[in-house]
């Protein structure tokens, strides 16, 4: 025990004496390797070469990309998949504005990214420097730019602080409520010396589970009560971990579940028990047996936003309970009133509802409603919605095709939503990322390349419209250029479908800034030295999923559309 003792009290000294002076880029270089981000995604700028000379020999890989943007859309699509923090790095000015509209994204999603910005050396603060952004002498003010798109943010001007900020910025990105944060740091800060002992100053949020505040019994006594419950799974699910006790709460008490856009796949999609996805772009099945049958509906993490609420159609909770689980207590009662509200964790809430259930032996509730309203749906429509599948039909068989190829450990991002809503079975393996959050064209894209790089062995597929693609198509050479495996699918309809479709139902079709002429996407892709598909037939698609190599090399794959085609659904008001 004494030579224990001993042992520790000298690996302590050890420790202590250990301690050095480096640079601040190192420190910032160790702070990264501490947060596990192993990957940064960025393009270099003068003020930031300091930092960029550290990772030279570091553990963490740059990744170079062709506009900030994308790199910003990296880190988030990293962090959407890693659920850990994730960094970007740009240099002063245009480098740093280039990064907000994807910083913008990743707050709306609430994604742990780092930004890292460079700035003008302090001592020509208000002078004139080149692309300075201190906010001095009539200079843009970087921070102010990022103030509303960031959990935290700062211009670390003095090193006597650094281990603070560090602090600061790991509680924005690790805390309850995650976030990006802004470290804009200039070029001679990062050059000064400071102790490493400065990152001992940095402390990880715990990460154990929030206990509800409100006991569960009100919501088994609403569960016992009710003939007809639903479940609507929201993307607080997937946050909390919660999708297998929500899928075996579900099938122990025959409760089916109906899920946002970002939830999909929280209770395997195609499965007795699944309605599948709630909103205004989906088929309507989920609606109609809100509508018709339920008694009760059961919140699960979800936000009841404008998209899964049909815009907030009052119809959907008319005559019901209403019962309300989220962590988040700005949550509770944002947009409605529940009868039972539980803020806390969703797992432990289910679990502890579960257990209650199960001890009294509430038998599973009755099928008959939810049997007939399957049968009634998998019938032929007999409106006009009838004919919708075959304007469609290529993009029906494309994701119907995609879900039976590859049913687990895919990875999909998609800008387009409007077809994989209804049509995209995700299973309970499988990984669907919506282009939510501020909605950005070109976000598939990057993002599918960040999430790639921390999940190499997925087939990784992103699908946009042929207008988003053209924002952000160049970054299919920083796929290239590291050889990141990659599915780039284009729907090719020479126009902007939203706003044509807009223009179509709302202002008389007076087209006016909607249509355009896509470049040869073969020989783009050739230019790109990647592999081109181009799909018309039903006969091309199918030889594209039973030859083409769709998990280790990098496709571009256009599905043709015709752009007289509009969906149903009325996307303003």
């Amino acid at each position: 025990m004494n030579l224990c003792a001993g042992l520790e009290r000298d690996r302590k000294h050890d420790k202590k004496i250990r301690h050095m002076n480096i640079s601040v880029s190192e420190l910032i270089v160790r702070y990264l390797e501490r947060l596990g981000i192993d990957h940064i995604f960025g393009m270099p700028g003068a003020h930031v070469l300091p930092i960029y000379d550290r990772l030279h020999d570091s553990g963490v890989k740059s990744v170079l990309v062709k506009h900030e943007q994308g790199a910003a859309f990296m880190a988030g699509g990293y962090a959407r998949v890693a659920h850990r923090p994730a960094a970007c790095i740009a240099t002063a000015g245009p480098g740093a504005t280039n990064l907000i509209t994807g910083i913008a994204n990743a707050y709306a999603e609430r994604l742990p990214v780092l930004a890292i910005t460079g700035e003008t050396s302090t001592y020509i603060f208000g002078r004139g420097g080149l692309q300075e952004s201190s906010g001095e002498g009539g200079a843009i003010d970087q921070g102010a730019l990022f103030a509303s798109v960031t959990r935290y943010r700062k211009l670390v001007e003095r090193t006597d602080y650094l281990g603070q900020v560090l602090n600061q910025a790991t509680q924005a990105l690790l805390g309850p409520e995650p976030g990006p944060a802004l470290l804009s740091i200039p070029y001679n800060v990062q050059k000064e010396a400071v102790d490493d002992s400065v990152l001992e100053q940095i402390h990880f949020p715990s990460r154990a589970a929030i206990r509800h505040t409100t006991p569960t019994t009100a919501l088994a006594d609403l569960l016992r009560a009710a003939r007809t419950p639903v479940i609507v799974a929201g993307h607080g699910c997937i946050q909390a971990g919660a999708r297998e006790i929500v899928a075996a709460f579900s099938e122990r008490f025959n409760i089916p579940v109906t899920t946002s856009l970002k939830a999909k796949g929280v209770v395997a999609e195609g499965t007795p028990l699944s309605l599948g996805c709630l909103g205004v772009t989906s088929n309507g099945d989920a609606y109609r047996y809100l509508v018709d049958h339920a008694d009760l509906l059961i919140f699960l993490g979800a936000g009841f936003n404008e998209r899964t609420s049909y815009l907030w159609d009052a119809k959907l909770l008319a005559n019901k309970k209403i019962a309300q689980v989220d962590r988040d207590a700005a949550q509770i009662g944002r947009v409605f009133q529940p009868d039972v509200a539980i803020c806390g964790d969703i797992c432990a809430a289910v679990e502890d509802v579960f257990a209650t259930l199960e001890s009294d032996g509430m038998p599973p509730k009755a099928r008959d409603l939810l049997d007939s309203h399957q049968a009634a749906t998998a019938a032929p429509a007999g409106d006009a919605s009838a004919a919708q599948p075959a304007q469609f039909r290529l993009m029906q068989l494309f994701f119907s095709a995609l879900a039976q190829r590859f049913p687990h450990n895919a990875l999909v991002f998609d800008d387009n939503i409007v077809f994989a809503q209804s049509w995209f079975d995700v299973s309970d393996r499988n990984h669907y990322f919506p282009n939510s959050g501020i909605s950005s064209l070109g976000h598939a894209l990057p993002a599918a390349i960040g999430a790639r790089c921390f999940s190499p062995d997925s087939p990784t597929f992103a699908i946009l419209g042929d207008g988003g693609f053209q924002m952000c198509c160049m970054e299919m050479m920083t796929a290239v250029n590291y050889g990141i495996p990659l599915n780039v699918v284009v729907i090719n309809n020479g126009t902007l479908s939203l706003i044509r479709k807009n223009q179509f139902q709302l202002y008389g079709e007076r087209y006016i800034d909607c249509d355009f002429v896509n470049p040869d996407f073969g020989l783009l892709a050739q230019s790109f030295g990647v592999k081109h598909y181009r799909i018309e037939t039903e006969a091309g698609l199918d030889a594209l999923f039973a030859t083409a190599d769709l998990t280790g090399s990098i496709n571009l794959i256009e599905i043709l559309l015709d752009k007289q085609a509009f969906p149903r659904y009325l996307s303003a008001r």
